[in-house]
């Protein structure tokens, strides 16, 4: 497990083996997400390493309009 310290003005670096493990590149940008009392950082990913992400979904077990509120 990786850690890092919050700069005085609100930055962190991402340790270089989780840059390395996840491929990212400067200036790349990352979502950030709140749950709870958790953050996650997700890399914005483009169309083209999108393509074909649901290739294989089985979407038999999807809401139906009805079961919404």
């Amino acid at each position: 497990m990786e850690t890092a310290k919050l700069s005085s003005k609100y930055q962190i670096l991402i340790p270089k083996s989780i840059r390395e493990a996840l491929h990212l590149k400067a200036g790349q940008k990352l979502t950030f997400v709140v749950k709870g009392n958790y953050i996650q950082l997700l890399p914005e990913k483009s169309l083209e390493e999108m393509r074909g992400f649901l290739k294989g979904a089985n979407p038999s077990n999807t809401r139906d309009r009805k079961d919404r509120i």
